[in-house]
Parts: C-alpha cells; structure tokens; sequence
C-alpha cells in the first residue's frame, strides 16, 4: 500500500500541481489510514472495502478528534480511492459512500480598525529590530498575507516602487498590491534596519531574526503577542486573526467577494464566503441594537 501512497502523491504534485503542504497532508493521513488497515490484516488497496473505510471514520470517532480533523481524513481517504479507481488498480470506488461528519463552521475573531491602528502603532523607535516589526506588522495587516507567506518573502519578491509582493505556495503565485504606509515601514526597514541584522549576505530573506537568519512562525507569533499586549488588545490573538480581520474589514467596505478570494489565495470562494456572513451577522447586531423608525 505504500507504493500506491507514494505513487498517489506523485500524481498529486505532478498532475495537481499541488502545494508541499498539500501532499504532506495528504501522504500524513493516509499513512495513518495505512497502519489502521494493517491491524485488520489488510495489506493491499485491492483488500480494501466500504466497510473498513466506516470503521476507520469510526475509530477516529472514538478517539473524539475534531470534527475538522475527521473530515480532513475523510477527503483524503475519498481522493485517494477515486484515484485509485481512475488508475484501474481498484474494481471500484470502495469510499463513494463515505461521508464527513459536518463541521460546524465557527466565525473566525478579528480585530476592530480602531485595534489594528494600536497593534501597529505599537513598535516604536529607530533601532533594526523596531523598524523590521513594524514593517512586518504593516505588511501583515494590509495584505492579508498567511504568515508562513510573510517569513518566506525573499528580498526579490517586493517591489517598494510599484507596491507588490509575489507571495508563493508551491507551484502557485500571486501578486498582492500594498499601499503607501506599508511602502513607508518598508523602505525604512531596507535602508536602515536590515543590514544592520543580517551578517551573512547570502541570506535572500527579506525579514530576518536578531542574529540575521530565517525567522520562524513560533518567532514572529512571541513578538506579534508582545505588541499586542503593549497596545492594550485584550482578546487572544494569532497571525491568522489579522488575516482574518484584513478580510473582513475589506467586506464591511464593499469590495465584492471575488477580488477578496484573489487576494487571500484561496482556492475555493466558498473558503471566503465566511466573511459575508461575518459582516450580514455585524448587521444584523446594528439593527437589534437600533432599529430603524417607522
């Protein structure tokens, strides 16, 4: 069965042009699915059937993993059988019965304008370190941008005098415009912040930890945190709260939801009809609270 993963995957990155996070995902739950079905006895893909496929969804049940997690598993059981079947190397399509349980669908937290304008007031000072958070915290909050997406910026994918970034995700790109005050922060940080962190210059990354190397996730989110708490915002949030709150302030403002889903990347425009909802639930809160006279 290890082949056909392995075979599988490959499909994925080559037919699919899928992303590296895509395929771990992938290869991550079906190797799991792989070991459940060896204590069954069951070796090869041609030994599965519908049955072993409901008792897995069942045993990942009795584990009381999230829901997210469980249909997460699902899809790529499902995908993984139909590819299965397209290749011959399976009588039929044993997961055609198979269904997720439904997520519930939870409306992500986002900041207020009046918050984000703290957050990034926040870092103060002319020193390296100051001007590269401030930039990064800019750059984050007008663009919408995933922070992995942030990190990963090599010095070549900005161009300050046009206002873009080339963001990429595996075989995918796209260009996403930032506005003046971003081109500001930038500028400042490239002239006065970056070499003075960056001791070897064969480092391509535009934003760098104090000893002039990658910058983790784990390493932005501890200083994303600190500003937060220094500009007084007392909900518990995540790089993705203002990627969130991007997205939504950009639908509270009228911009149709088709350039919003180009902007973030998101493949699917379900993915972005969240933030319709978010902003007709905002509505909704307005009118209880004062409601228009006869």
């Amino acid at each position: 069965m290890e082949r056909a993963i392995d075979a599988f995957i490959l499909y994925l990155h080559n037919t699919k042009k899928a992303s590296d996070n895509t395929e771990m995902s992938y290869r991550r739950d079906l190797n799991k699915f792989r070991k459940y079905l060896e204590t069954q006895g069951i070796a090869s893909v041609d030994q599965m059937e519908e049955e072993n496929l409901q008792d897995y969804v069942l045993e990942l049940e009795r584990q009381s993993l999230k829901t997210a997690t469980i249909s997460r598993n699902v899809a790529s059981i499902k995908a993984f059988c139909h590819y299965l079947y397209q290749e011959n190397l399976i009588e039929g399509d044993c997961s055609a019965n198979l269904h997720a349980p439904k997520v519930e669908k939870k409306l992500p937290g986002i900041l207020t304008v009046e918050e984000v304008s703290r957050l990034l007031d926040a870092p103060l000072g002319d020193g390296p370190k100051e001007l590269r958070d401030k930039a990064m915290l800019e750059l984050l909050c007008a663009t919408g941008i995933r922070v992995t997406e942030l990190i990963s910026l090599k010095l070549g994918d900005v161009d300050p005098k046009l206002n873009i970034i080339v963001c990429r995700d595996g075989n995918k790109e796209r260009t996403v415009p930032f506005d003046g005050r971003v081109q500001d922060a930038l500028v400042n940080y490239l002239d006065k912040g970056r070499n003075a962190l960056v001791q070897d210059n064969s480092v391509e990354e535009l934003f760098v930890n104090c000893s002039g190397q990658s910058m983790s996730r784990q390493g932005f989110w501890k200083l994303m945190k600190g500003y937060a708490k220094k500009a007084g915002i007392q909900s518990d949030i995540t790089p993705h709260t203002l990627r969130h709150s991007f997205a939504a302030h950009l639908v509270e403002n009228g911009t149709d939801l088709k350039s919003v889903q180009e902007m973030l990347g998101h493949s699917d425009i379900s993915t972005t009809q969240i933030y319709a909802t978010l902003n007709q639930n905002k509505i909704k809160e307005q009118y209880a609270k004062s409601p228009p006279r006869g």
